[in-house]
């Protein structure tokens, strides 16, 4: 992974003894809370319904050991010894004092760590497939592209005050891992008839209040102009972008007022003035990134294991592990492995220090030192022998991170909610126990087979609601907590928006609403089908008439029958 050079850590450096500064300012009553809010803002720091928030960045996922040690560390003495792994493939601390935050960034500079934009309105974090570089079905490997992007995005000047926040995702995989479309730019990397590296590029991509499929603006992008054209769109949307309306000033708004090919005519006017320019990336550039990302020592090794074939025949619980979380390896003999973070009755996503701790060792030990941040908020270790699964799953396991319900029901992607976020209309984590606790049978869930379901607090859809197979959204009803629920959403190539299926929810009634959903898939779907293609086959209808049904203790001894 990419290391630190005496620039980047001096930026980083003076980063911290800046906010410091800023920091003792405010508390000193220099500074207004109206002068200091877009300081803090530029070093991850918000102020939550409770406590502040720090979001400290993970770029593109990729963590050390040596950095997840840090990580453990600072939550066990600045917070309440846990920490909280976002959709972005960041961290976030969720009790951190104001005044010590400072202290945190310090810490974190030591392990070339930053919060740099990972708020405010400007280039956030880049992200990318949590299995890069490692993917039997990676085309292009995607980390330094990212890299790239990612130093020179890190402060902009001409992006330092976008109308709104700006988001970049990028992959290069056949099947899309990193969520392309709903990023308001996307690159997806391919080799073209020439079996040269190109980019199809999508732009307009968003979740939140009005949530859109981003559009393809270019087809074919010559890797050399990545930075080019994405200030090419960055400029139009700066320059354009609604200022006047928060709930407006994201690019898929403007994308959809002008039409695309509106939108891509004035991107590439302003392209031609920067195609040749100094942010054309060279080959040299590329390769002095590349380095830091070539490929672990691998050992030779056959493409089985005995030891490993006969624990999985033995252990009726390695083998249900196996299943779920372990993923196929571009190297013989290796398996990447998710370690769940959505253990029944917990918040998802979260990681006391202790756990972050074993994680790290773990990485350490059977990993090169190195792990990845999910998109769905879990770890993986992306390069474990087969010889070493089994060893991995005891250590893991005795920890509470080897739930093996990778992709299942209640691997549920979920945003911290009402319990922590002051923009939440309802709790989101609550709703997420009850449902994991309801679906509390491993054989059951495994019947269900492969579901997404995403909970989000409110509009700002940071659980990504929209793109779940069953979508919650928290909303507000006279001052009450209640739940709208979509279902037919979907991330990578075949990508779609959720449909709504009818009035709101009590918390309560929660539950009782998913089992619903999950007893007409039950009786009407057909032996190869997932529950996203009997949606998608049948329509919202039948599931709604169940759902509402008068008589729901009639309708279920029916869709049982």
């Amino acid at each position: 992974m990419y290391k630190y050079d005496e620039i980047d850590q001096q930026i980083v450096n003076e980063r911290v003894t800046q906010y410091r500064d800023q920091t003792r300012r405010y508390l000193a009553g220099e500074l207004s809370e109206e002068e200091f809010r877009p300081l803090r803002l530029q070093n991850g720091l918000y102020i939550q319904r409770h406590a502040p928030m720090l979001r400290i960045a993970v770029p593109y996922g990729m963590l050390s050991s040596k950095q997840l040690h840090k990580l453990a560390d600072i939550a066990q003495r600045y917070d309440r010894s846990y920490g909280h792994f976002s959709t972005r493939q960041n961290m976030q601390l969720n009790w951190p004092k104001l005044e010590e935050v400072p202290d945190i960034l310090a810490e974190l500079a030591t392990v070339e760590m930053h919060a740099i934009q990972t708020s405010g309105n400007c280039i956030r974090n880049i992200t990318t497939d949590q299995f890069a570089g490692i993917a039997p079905d990676e085309v292009v490997d995607p980390r330094a592209m990212a890299e790239v992007i990612r130093q020179w995005s890190t402060f902009h000047p001409e992006f330092a005050l976008l109308p709104r926040k700006f988001k970049i995702a990028v992959s290069g995989t056949k099947d899309d891992r990193a969520v392309v479309q709903m990023h308001d730019v996307g690159m997806e990397f391919y080799l073209d008839s020439n079996q040269k590296v190109a980019i199809k590029v999508w732009v307009g991509g968003g979740l939140g209040r009005t949530p859109i499929l981003g559009t393809v603006i270019r087809e074919h992008l010559e890797w050399q102009h990545a930075l080019t054209y994405c200030e090419a769109i960055i400029r139009v949307y700066n320059l354009h972008g609604r200022r006047d309306n928060a709930y407006k000033a994201r690019i898929k708004i403007l994308v959809k007022a002008l039409g695309i090919d509106a939108f891509r005519s004035q991107v590439e006017a302003e392209w031609a003035h920067l195609k040749d320019a100094p942010n054309t990336i060279s080959q040299t550039e590329l390769a002095r990134v590349s380095k830091h990302f070539e490929a672990m020592p691998y050992a030779t090794l056959p493409a089985s294991d005995a030891s490993f074939d006969a624990a999985v025949a033995n252990n009726p619980a390695f083998a249900a592990w196996v299943k779920r979380s372990l993923h196929a390896h571009k190297t013989p003999g290796y398996r990447a492995v998710t370690l769940s973070l959505k253990p029944h009755g917990k918040a998802p996503g979260d990681a006391t220090s202790e756990q972050m701790h074993v994680v790290a060792d773990l990485a350490e030990q059977y990993s090169f030192g190195e792990l990845r941040v999910s998109h769905e908020q879990n770890l993986i270790l992306a390069d474990v022998k087969l010889s070493d699964l089994f060893a991995v799953w005891e250590k893991a396991r005795a920890h509470g991170l080897a739930t093996p319900n990778i992709g299942l029901l209640t691997d549920i992607i979920c945003c911290p909610g009402g319990d922590f976020c002051s923009l939440a209309n309802a709790k989101s984590i609550p709703i997420a126990e009850a449902i994991q606790m309801q679906f509390d049978n491993l054989d059951y869930l495994h019947d269900i087979g492969d579901i997404e379901l995403n909970i989000s607090g409110c509009m700002n859809a940071c659980g990504h609601h929209h793109i779940g197979h069953i979508g919650i959204l928290g909303v507000d009803k006279d001052g009450s907590e209640w739940y709208q629920v979509s279902i037919g959403g979907s991330q990578g190539n075949n990508s779609s928006i959720g449909n709504v299926i009818g009035p709101s929810f009590s918390a309560d009634e929660m539950p009782s609403v998913v089992q619903k959903l999950i007893d007409v898939y039950i009786k009407e779907r057909t032996p190869e089908e997932q529950f996203i293609d009997t949606v998608r086959r049948l329509g919202v209808a039948p599931f709604k008439a169940y759902v509402y049904a008068k008589n729901t203790q009639n309708t279920k001894d029916e869709v049982a029958a």
